[in-house]
């Protein structure tokens, strides 16, 4: 039987390796974005699998659950909420608790917080039905202040970390798991400059790929966890140490 993924922001850094690492073992992958579908992105049946959605806004959230239900057609395997903003200043400056714009911190949280819920609770039977499993895409900037990440993004992976446990109690008893990641620095086209200093620190002394973060993702998904619940994977070279 074929598995079926849905995958927000697929269209860069993790979320793109996660496709091409999911497509690659015979997973059926759906995608959302605020993009279009790229016709050069290399995964079987990407246009017709794609989802165009403004996670940003929450009547477009909701009314994306038909659609994509729709497009199931089925069982819901895995559910990957990857999709998540950061806002800048000037030239790229960290935007920290004084000078975040409240309707910035509201778009930031709409995006990284409140669509993971959304559709984890709007797509419940299709999860249900296949004993599925949900991923939580955090940071390392959800535990400690970052250099580059803001405050917005910051308290938002936190609660999103939060709203990991809690969806795995609830989730739990509907055979459904639901579990965590947080990457730490992640080799990525928007590696903000400075970023070189944080990898000297590093036990590990090197960035992460995107393809080691995929494969921590496909695991989550996959029956290797089938007892994995709750839990926040650190993805850092041992940043958090």
């Amino acid at each position: 039987m074929t598995r079926t993924l849905l995958l927000t922001g697929a269209s860069r850094g993790i979320g793109h390796a996660a496709v091409k690492k999911f497509s690659r073992e015979g997973w059926r992958v759906l995608t959302c974005s605020r993009q279009a579908f790229d016709p050069s992105c290399p995964w079987p049946g990407g246009a017709e699998n794609h989802i165009q959605i403004d996670l940003s806004d929450p009547a477009d959230i909701i009314n994306a659950v038909e659609v994509i239900r729709e497009r199931l057609d089925g069982p819901l395997h895995g559910l990957v909420n990857n999709a998540g903003i950061s806002p800048k200043g000037a030239q790229g400056a960290r935007l920290n608790t004084l000078d975040t714009d409240l309707l910035d911190w509201g778009k930031v949280f709409h995006v990284n917080f409140f669509a993971p819920i959304v559709l984890s609770r709007g797509l419940k039977e299709e999860l249900m039905q296949a004993k599925g499993s949900v991923v939580n895409v955090t940071s390392i900037a959800g535990a400690r202040v970052h250099p580059f990440a803001g405050a917005a993004y910051a308290t938002s992976k936190a609660a999103l970390a939060a709203l990991t446990r809690e969806m795995a109690h609830d989730f739990g008893p509907l055979g459904v798991r639901v579990n965590a990641i947080a990457p730490g620095e992640i080799e990525t086209s928007i590696l903000s400059p400075g970023t070189e200093k944080i990898v000297e620190t590093l036990p590990l002394r090197r960035l992460g790929s995107v393809d080691e973060v995929a494969d921590v993702i496909y695991f989550l998904c996959s029956d290797a966890s089938s007892y994995v619940n709750g839990t926040e994977i650190e993805i850092n070279g041992g940043q958090h140490v």
